[in-house]
């Protein structure tokens, strides 16, 4: 893979990882270089299970690899673990959160 590709990636990649984040609902316990880094590493394996599949190079868009991507990405954002269930009242009085009760 030449440098152009590599950077190319780079860009898709993130876009993939933007893309990922907007899929999932709610709010994501993850930073944006995350999400980006996330999206790089779906937009890589995207492209070999859709190459895989026999589907990675077909005429014009290459909307089945984008979607192997972004479904990637989607649950590498979902699936990062956060730091736990967001404090609810009953919950912040329980761990003695001050003010938060």
């Amino acid at each position: 893979m030449e440098i152009s590709g590599i950077i190319s990636a780079i860009v898709i990649g993130i876009v993939i990882g933007l893309l990922g984040r907007l899929v999932v609902p709610g709010r994501q316990r993850i930073g944006i270089l995350a999400t980006i880094l996330v999206g790089i590493v779906a937009a890589f394996v995207g492209s070999a299970i859709a190459a895989a599949f026999g589907v990675a190079d077909t005429d014009g868009v290459d909307w089945v690899e984008w979607i192997f991507q972004i479904a990637l990405a989607a649950l590498g954002v979902a699936a990062r673990p956060g730091e736990g269930p967001p404090l609810t009242p009953t919950r912040a009085s329980a761990v003695g959160v001050p003010g938060r009760q």
